[in-house]
């Protein structure tokens, strides 16, 4: 549970990446690319998972308190442990 919005798939590139625009509307409004980045890495792929996007007021002030990184990284880990059990399905 982060919320709600919408994602949007804005390029695809196959065996290279993928961008997304993502819309979050709770628990506070914000818009930010996301971008998975694919690159061959021995008998794998390596994925690397970004979000960028312009921070708010009030998640500068949040972030003062709150490790953002440490409490998104945790999702990000989760979503790349997912995505990797798929693919090796």
């Amino acid at each position: 549970e982060v919320g709600r919005g919408s994602i949007e798939i804005t390029e695809s590139h196959p065996n290279s990446n993928i961008a997304m625009k993502l819309h979050m509307l709770k628990p506070m409004e914000a818009l930010n690319r996301v971008e998975f980045t694919l690159a061959p890495n021995g008998n794998g792929t390596a994925v690397i998972w970004t979000m960028k996007g312009r921070q708010p007021f009030i998640g500068k002030v949040m972030s003062l308190f709150i490790d953002c990184d440490k409490m998104v990284g945790k999702q990000f880990e989760k979503g790349l442990a997912s995505m990797k059990a798929l693919a090796e399905k």
